[in-house]
């Protein structure tokens, strides 16, 4: 436990004025885990994230995502919005988890997905910061579309994303 701490809060000095909320974009590149034979769902490609992160000036912080699958990616004939929440805990190595819903010809999906996250948060430049994450999504693309029954479709994605503070 106590490596886990160092680990975590390797190269963070935290102080007063380190609190506070970070806005950005960026994107992903899925993979699926499991190889899937159907003529409608591409097994890789690129996702686009919205995101706004609020770090509380110590270990933790708390982080809301609009993430933009585009047609083809989850199997449906138009985009998929999934909006997610995300708990982390670290400073410049972090660890965390996520859940998350699909939305999807104006309905959600039957059940969320969840995410369990790593990464680097770089500072680039003062208030300019450089997030690159690896993801590994616990989800099910039949919950997002009922013409794909049940495909057990675990993916991965590696990430960047550029915030600035506010």
């Amino acid at each position: 436990m106590v490596v886990l701490g160092l680990v975590f809060s390797f190269g963070y000095e935290a102080t007063a004025g380190d609190a506070g909320a970070r806005i950005g974009a960026g994107a992903h590149y899925w993979a699926y885990m499991d190889d899937i034979d159907i003529d409608n769902v591409d097994d890789d490609g690129f996702s686009y994230m919205l995101s706004l992160q609020y770090d509380t000036g110590t270990l933790l912080k708390f982080e809301a995502n609009l993430e933009i699958y585009p047609e083809g990616l989850t199997g449906t004939d138009e985009n998929v919005y999934a909006p997610q929440a995300y708990v982390l805990l670290g400073g410049f190595i972090y660890a965390g988890l996520g859940v998350g819903i699909g939305y999807y010809d104006g309905n959600l999906a039957d059940d969320p997905f969840y995410v369990l996250r790593g990464g680097l948060d770089l500072e680039l430049l003062p208030r300019i910061h450089l997030d690159i994450n690896a993801n590994y999504h616990f989800t099910d693309i039949g919950a997002i579309d009922d013409a794909i029954d049940n495909i057990d479709s675990d993916t991965l994605t590696i990430g960047g994303m550029v915030r600035i503070e506010l």
